[in-house]
C-alpha cells in the first residue's frame, strides 16, 4: 500500500516539475549545451600534431626508435598513474601486467603468422595490442582480487610479492616465457593493408602513435567518469566513501583492472616494436621500479606528469646509459632531490611557474632561476668529474690513467685533478646556497603579492 502511494506521488510530481520548467523557458524551450572547451581542444590538437610531426623533425633511425619507445611508455606510465596518482595505490608489480600482456601478444603474433587461429582466422597486426590489453586485464582481474583487498603499505607488499612470484615463474614455464632467451616473432605477416606491411620502423611508429593518442584520451576520459572520481575519493578518504554506500575495495579493484588493460596494451606495442619479449626485461622488479620512479618524477598528481616521466625514462635508459656507466647513480640522486625539494614532480614545478606567469610575476624570478641553474651546473660538473674518475679507476683501469670528460682530459691519478674537481663542487654548492636563499625570499614575496591580488579580486 505504501509502495502504491509513493508511485502515485511520483507520477504526479514529475509532470508538475516538467510544467514548471516548460513555463520558465517559454513555449519554444530548447536544450542548452555547454560551450566548447577551446583550450582543451587546442591541447589535444597540439598533442596529435606532435605525434604526427615528430618523426619528420627527428628523422634519424635512433630518434625514431626513441619516439616509438616513448609512445608506449606514455601508455604504461599513465596506466600506472591510475593506481598511484588517482587511487593512491603504491604498486611494486605493475610490470607483471605489462609483461604478461606482451607475452600473450607475441604468442598471438606467432599464431597469426602460422595461421594457427581457429577457422583459419588471421588476426591483423593492428589488433595485437588489444590482445595484449585483454591479457593484462585478465591477469589484473585475477591477481587484483587478492591485492586490492588491502590498502596502503599492505597493498604495496602484496604487489611486491606478486611481482616476485611471476618473475620466478618465468624460469619454471619456459614454454610460455621462452626461458632466458625469451620469445621472438616476425611482425611482417599476412596480406598488406593499403600497402602497409609494418616492416619499416616509421609504420610501426605511427601504429604506436595512434594507440598512444587513443589510450591517452581514454584514460583522461576515465578521470572524468564517476568511477574515476570515486577512485580519487577512495585515495583521500576511504572511510567516508564507505559511509556514503560505496565499497572501497571494489572501487580499487575496478581501477586496478582498468590499469591492467592499458598496461597490457603498452606491453603489446613493445612486443611489436622489438619483436622479442624476455622475462628479464618485461616482468622484473627493475622494470616495475622504473615505472614507479619515472611516474613520480614526472608528477603523479597531474595527468600530464606521467607523460613527462615516460619521456625521461626512455632518454635515461637509452641515451644516458650510453653516455656513462654511472647513469643509475645520477638517476638515484635526481630522485632523491626531487623527493626532498619537489615531491609533486616536474609537473608541479611547471604548474607553479604557470601561476607566476599568469599574474605577471615570472619575470622577477627569472634571474634567480638563471643563477640557480648556473651554480647547480657548476656543482654538478665537479661532482660528475669525481664520480666518473671513481668509475674509471674501478672499471676501466686497464685503459690507462686518462679520462675524457666534458671536452677535456682528466688524469685520474693526479691529486691536482681531484682537488680541482672537489673545489669546483664546493664552490658550486656555496654559491648555490647563497642564490637559493635569495630565491626563497623573492618567491615568497611574489606569492604574497599574488594572494593580495586574489583577495582584492574576491572583495570586488
Amino acid at each position: 500500500m505504501q509502495h502504491s502511494t509513493s508511485n502515485t506521488t511520483l507520477n504526479t510530481a514529475i509532470p508538475a516539475v516538467a510544467a514548471m520548467v516548460f513555463a520558465a523557458h517559454g513555449k519554444h524551450a530548447a536544450y542548452r549545451f555547454r560551450p566548447l572547451n577551446i583550450g582543451r581542444i587546442l591541447v589535444w590538437g597540439l598533442f596529435a600534431l606532435v605525434l604526427v610531426a615528430a618523426p619528420w623533425v627527428f628523422s634519424s633511425s635512433l630518434a625514431l626508435t626513441l619516439l616509438s619507445q616513448m609512445g608506449y611508455a606514455i601508455i604504461i606510465c599513465l596506466s600506472y598513474n591510475i593506481l598511484l596518482g588517482q587511487g593512491g595505490m603504491l604498486s611494486f608489480g605493475h610490470a607483471v601486467y605489462t609483461g604478461l600482456g606482451a607475452f600473450v601478444a607475441i604468442h598471438a603474433m606467432n599464431q597469426a603468422s602460422q595461421n594457427g587461429w581457429p577457422f583459419s582466422l588471421q588476426l591483423p597486426l593492428p589488433l595485437i595490442p588489444v590482445v595484449g590489453g585483454l591479457a593484462g586485464m585478465f591477469f589484473a582481474a585475477l591477481l587484483g582480487w587478492v591485492t586490492t583487498r588491502k590498502s596502503g603499505t599492505t597493498f604495496a607488499m602484496i604487489t611486491l610479492g606478486m611481482g616476485e612470484l611471476v618473475a620466478a615463474m618465468a624460469l619454471m614455464f619456459p614454454g610460455f616465457f621462452g626461458g632466458e632467451g625469451g620469445i621472438t616473432t616476425d611482425r611482417v605477416y599476412g596480406t598488406p593493408l593499403l600497402g602497409i606491411t609494418f616492416g619499416p620502423a616509421i609504420e610501426v611508429y605511427y601504429l604506436i602513435a595512434a594507440y598512444c593518442f587513443v589510450c591517452t584520451a581514454a584514460m583522461f576520459a576515465f578521470t572524468c567518469t564517476p568511477l574515476g572520481r570515486m577512485l580519487n575519493a577512495v585515495r583521500d578518504n576511504p572511510e567516508r566513501v564507505a559511509f556514503v554506500g560505496y565499497n572501497p575495495q571494489r572501487v580499487r579493484y575496478m581501477g586496478f583492472v582498468i590499469a591492467g588493460f592499458f598496461a597490457g596494451v603498452g606491453g603489446g606495442l613493445g612486443a611489436i616494436n622489438f619483436e622479442i619479449v624476455t622475462a628479464a626485461d618485461s616482468v622484473s622488479m627493475l622494470r616495475s621500479g622504473s615505472y614507479l620512479l619515472f611516474t613520480f618524477l614526472g608528477g603523479a598528481t597531474f595527468f600530464f606528469g606521467p607523460i613527462i616521466g615516460a619521456v625521461l625514462m626512455v632518454l635515461a635508459t637509452v641515451l644516458m646509459s650510453e653516455l656513462t656507466k654511472a647513469w643509475m647513480l645520477y638517476l638515484g640522486l635526481v630522485f632523491l632531490f626531487m623527493v626532498m625539494y619537489a615531491p609533486g614532480g616536474i609537473a608541479s614545478l611547471i604548474m607553479m611557474n604557470l601561476r607566476l606567469a599568469q599574474y605577471g610575476k615570472l619575470g622577477r624570478i627569472a634571474p634567480a632561476y638563471l643563477a640557480l641553474a648556473g651554480t647547480a651546473c657548476t656543482a654538478l660538473l665537479g661532482a660528475a668529474a669525481m664520480i666518473e674518475m671513481v668509475y674509471h679507476l674501478q672499471l676501466n683501469a686497464a685503459l690507462g690513467d686518462s679520462l675524457r670528460f666534458a671536452g677535456t682530459v682528466l688524469e685520474v691519478r693526479q691529486p691536482s685533478t681531484w682537488l680541482g674537481a672537489g673545489g669546483l663542487l664546493l664552490t658550486g654548492l656555496c654559491l648555490f646556497e647563497l642564490v637559493r636563499r635569495q630565491f626563497v625570499r623573492d618567491w615568497g614575496q611574489a606569492q604574497e603579492e599574488i594572494e593580495e591580488i586574489i583577495r582584492r579580486g574576491e572583495g570586488a
